[in-house]
């Protein structure tokens, strides 16, 4: 389903990728015997097996597509982006402007802190029908809470209390936290995020499969690819493990002075999943001094801005290409008789094929610019397969992190900026 190869160009040698195998195996124990930093974080590695409120969550959803035109996800970082990935991956790029739709769209708020944006979305509100999905642990989260505080004063207005509140979906802490409170004060349909689910490893939980469910998309073959690359992962104790040859790949390279890990996409469909990715592995790799920084970018867009550097510049990075061999949909291109752009010789060849053919044109280009590249290959874009590249990226990164000496699943770093807001703003005087 996942496979993972990789070439070096010459700067390392095979032998060595092999001889961080006893490495990679006692982060695969720290995984398995939970008996690593931040063991009490590790519920997401067995959430394709225990997921038991699939259907709860699929009646939900079918409620909400036949009620709303619109379905707000509220959240910021892992509480909406493994939602966004999935849901843009497997959208038309212009649903949006569809005028006949089975399901609701998709928006967002919370994510940022934007009057502006607020106040664009609240106008498109006015005259739709919609619900909100609010994700938060503590519902204290600014960006969130204020963008719930101001969304749900707007639904109640608009709907009144009474049916407000059948309107309002609160994905929370079980027992503790401002959401909860306020979801058992006032009646919210409430799913669970459960202790031990980090927020950017919590995508096969409620947190993302609300959001995918509602947006018509099948979450439970989502949980199947990733339960069946789930065996695979764990079981394979060799570096013939996908998982284990990427965490691999990013150690070595780090240690022989890589600094960036470049993730290339060649579909825009795939822009959220790149920064799903950006997120799960900057904020569980960068810490005490040490971590890849995680840059993503879309090609060919990208290679006409961002190419010359790549190519040419300063040799502190390497490259993880995400291929996928087969498109969904089909166009030809034209037979044009003056052929004055002279494109008649790629007749014979799909839009995809040329695009492949660019990808791998781009891979040789940068091998022999000393980039060195590992490269994923899945058939195509669908839930199953999304589901296992989510659970091989959580996989992989907690792999990573561990042979890196660094616990993958805090981040201490991110209180940093919000105490300062806090006392910028007055909160603390």
């Amino acid at each position: 389903m996942i496979k993972v190869d990789y070439d070096f160009a010459g700067i390392c040698e095979n032998n060595e990728l092999q001889n961080l195998e006893k490495e990679i195996l006692n982060s695969h124990e720290l995984i398995m015997n939970a008996n690593g930093a931040g063991n009490d974080f590790l519920g997401w590695r067995d959430l394709p097996l225990q997921i038991d409120c699939v259907a709860d969550i699929q009646n939900v959803a079918r409620a909400l597509r036949e009620k709303n035109d619109i379905f707000v996800v509220i959240g910021i970082g892992g509480s909406y982006l493994g939602a966004r990935a999935v849901i843009e991956a497997l959208s038309s790029a212009f649903a949006n402007l569809m005028s006949k739709k089975n399901s609701p769209i998709i928006l967002y708020a919370g994510e940022n802190l934007s009057e502006d944006y607020m106040v664009d979305l609240l106008e498109v509100l006015k005259t739709k029908d919609y619900s909100l999905c609010v994700i938060s642990k503590s519902g204290t989260t600014t960006e969130p809470a204020i963008a719930f505080r101001i969304l749900k004063k707007e639904l109640e207005e608009k709907y009144g209390k009474e049916e407000a509140k059948n309107r309002i979906i609160a994905i929370t802490d079980k027992s503790k936290g401002a959401l909860r409170g306020l979801a058992t004060e006032n009646g919210y349909k409430t799913f669970e995020i459960k202790d031990d689910v980090g927020g950017r490893f919590s995508v096969l939980t409620p947190v993302g499969l609300l959001p995918i469910a509602v947006a018509g998309f099948d979450i439970e073959k989502i949980l199947q690819g990733a339960k069946e690359i789930r065996e695979v992962l764990i079981n394979n104790k060799s570096m013939t493990n996908p998982a284990w040859k990427y965490a691999a790949f990013r150690n070595l390279l780090y240690a022989k002075g890589k600094k960036i890990d470049v993730f290339l996409s060649y579909l825009p469909s795939l822009q959220y999943l790149s920064r799903w990715w950006q997120q799960l592995f900057g904020e569980s790799e960068g810490k005490n001094g040490k971590g890849l920084f995680p840059v993503c970018l879309l090609n060919t867009t990208d290679l006409h801005s961002m190419g010359q550097y790549i190519q040419e510049g300063e040799r502190i990075m390497f490259e993880t290409i995400l291929q996928v061999e087969n498109s969904n949909k089909n166009v030809e291109i034209p037979f044009d008789k003056d052929n004055k752009d002279g494109l008649n010789y790629l007749l014979s060849h799909s839009l995809n094929e040329i695009n492949l053919v660019a990808l791998q044109a781009t891979r040789q280009a940068h091998l022999s610019g000393g980039v060195a590249q590992v490269r994923i290959s899945v058939e195509r874009v669908n839930e199953k397969i999304l589901g296992a590249i989510l659970y091989f990226f959580e996989f992989s990164c907690a792999l990573s992190a561990y042979t890196l000496k660094v616990n993958p699943f805090n981040q201490p770093g991110v209180e940093a900026y919000k105490n300062n807001m806090f006392d910028l703003l007055g909160k603390n005087k």
